[in-house]
């Protein structure tokens, strides 16, 4: 594993795309979520410990995330789409 690895993107996307996303909630810009990161949320996944802003468990590994300009809210990447609703956001204050 490379020093820079836990800085790097956990999931490439097209960067046009990346660009025009926004939360949903706020408008505000997203950035990739870093594969430390993400290791870490599907480690409180995986143990039954992550809820969504709609209040339901997250049950499915992510595959990546995009994370919010201010790093409190990420929204889940699965077989390469980004899930852009706001009752899947993922609240990560206090947690990355």
């Amino acid at each position: 594993m490379s020093p820079d690895s836990d800085s790097a993107p956990a999931m490439p996307l097209d960067p046009m795309l990346l660009e025009i996303l926004c939360c949903p909630e706020t408008k505000q810009a997203m950035t990739l979520l870093d594969a430390a990161s993400l290791e870490i949320l599907n480690r409180k996944i995986a143990n039954g410990e992550l809820q969504n802003t709609g209040e339901n468990l997250v049950k499915e590994p992510l595959d990546g995330g995009l994370i919010r300009s201010d790093k409190k809210v990420a929204y889940p990447i699965r077989e390469t789409i980004p899930i852009m609703l706001i009752e899947e956001g993922i609240p990560i204050s206090g947690i990355l």
